[in-house]
């Protein structure tokens, strides 16, 4: 919405139908949206310095205000204040909010309703970032048989500035790097490698929108020891008080582990892990939009990814976040109401942040 009123109709960039063919573009690529469209309206004005220039001012300030957050967790701990238990219960209201929305959206039927369902049990049962990966893979394919899209998309023609060899140059580095970095963190003992790894693969396979990351990291970072659960819950609702997109969580992440590289070294190579992936995606994807958007099976195959996204968020909202923030009936009552002010009087995530984060405080002096 924010990005429509600045670049469409203030600043006029990009035509009407240009903007929600980019839109379209980033809702079927997997990634932050958010900031694809930012990404791709940059390209589409100035080429791709101007993607790299709008990928920097929509994610520099809430990246810098989650490592200064991540410094100040490292100095008070996650334990020693009552606000910080806050921030862990306001994320459960947060993700109980995205699953609700997204369960709305995209298990509007039966068929997809059991999708997300099935997947939350796996992911219960089966708690790892292969799990994952498998039930994406798994509800591609049966979105692919059994779901097929209605209707016939529009055809829809957009000019790029960007040539058919760079956009497959994109696509092979994309794919070596998500195959071939498991690969050689068998062969090379290395940390760094080993978190830009983890990033990178976060961002290549997130679907359905930025929530959805929280599984994806907290498989990556917390059973290794990287982040302990505490931290990372904290800093998952600290990150629904701050503006941009959500996948700046990451920066948090990388400032606040446990061992070289962290601080702001680590935000930076987390940061930009987990971002490349939508720079390469958004690159080797836009010559070739046209034709791979008139496939049926593209479409039919995403309806079932975007169900089995549902019961990923719907497992994680269970185990870690809940599990990590209620621990007490003072805790479920304070989720409950910035719950009913997220969902149902509308009130900005940041605001509710805030007064939950006051709310235990107030709680733990009572």
């Amino acid at each position: 919405g924010y990005f429509h009123e600045e670049y469409v109709r203030r600043r006029k960039w990009v035509g009407q139908q240009s903007y929600a063919d980019l839109v379209a573009l980033c809702q079927f690529l997997p990634g932050p949206a958010s900031s694809q469209v930012g990404i791709a309206v940059g390209i589409a004005r100035a080429g791709l310095p101007g993607g790299l220039a709008a990928w920097i001012g929509f994610t520099l300030p809430s990246a810098i205000a989650l490592v200064a957050f991540a410094y100040g967790v490292e100095a008070i701990g996650v334990s020693s204040a009552a606000w910080l238990q806050g921030l862990k219960v306001v994320a459960v209201a947060v993700v109980a909010q995205a699953v609700w929305g997204m369960a709305v959206a995209l298990a509007p039927d039966k068929e997809r309703v059991t999708v997300a369902i099935l997947t939350a049990v796996a992911m219960l049962g089966w708690p790892s970032a292969a799990g994952q990966i498998a039930a994406i893979v798994a509800a591609g394919l049966f979105g692919w048989l059994w779901l097929p899209a209605s209707g016939e998309p529009r055809e829809v023609h957009m000019r790029v500035s960007i040539g058919r060899r760079l956009a497959i140059a994109c696509w092979v580095v994309f794919f070596g790097l998500l195959i071939g970095m498991p690969f050689l963190r068998q062969i090379v003992s290395s940390h760094l490698l080993a978190v830009f790894d983890s990033f990178f693969r976060v961002g290549s396979l997130v679907f359905g929108g930025g929530h959805v990351v929280l599984p994806l990291l907290q498989a990556e970072v917390v059973p290794p020891g990287w982040v302990t659960q505490e931290e990372f819950v904290a800093g998952y609702g600290a990150t629904q008080a701050v503006p941009g997109p959500l996948f700046t969580f990451s920066a948090y992440l990388g400032a606040v582990m446990n061992s070289p590289p962290n601080g702001w070294q680590g935000a930076l190579l987390a940061l930009v892990a987990v971002f490349l992936p939508s720079f390469l995606l958004i690159i080797g994807a836009l010559p070739f939009w046209d034709s791979l958007r008139r496939q049926a099976e593209f479409q039919a195959a995403l309806r079932g990814i975007n169900a089995a996204v549902v019961g990923l968020l719907l497992a994680a909202l269970y185990h870690p976040v809940w599990t990590s923030a209620i621990k007490a009936p003072a805790d479920f009552a304070l989720g409950l109401v910035a719950f009913g002010l997220l969902v149902f009087w509308k009130w900005p995530p940041w605001l509710v942040v805030v007064l939950t984060a006051l709310g235990a405080e107030l709680v733990a002096r009572l």
